[in-house]
């Protein structure tokens, strides 16, 4: 069994908060900067502040 306590982390480019490896990233690991994609969509608008 795998213990989800080994899975790499990342700090998100936008809120700035710790989000772990997800399956799905399994191939982009290394291109992944947002934690989700509402944090991708708001890094886009212009003058949206940062937490």
């Amino acid at each position: 069994m795998h213990s989800k306590q080994n899975l790499p982390q990342k700090k998100c480019a936008h809120c700035l908060r710790p989000f772990t490896w997800r399956k799905k990233w399994t191939r982009c690991w290394d291109e992944v900067r947002f934690c989700s994609e509402r944090c991708r969509r708001e890094s886009r608008q212009p003058g949206t502040p940062r937490r």
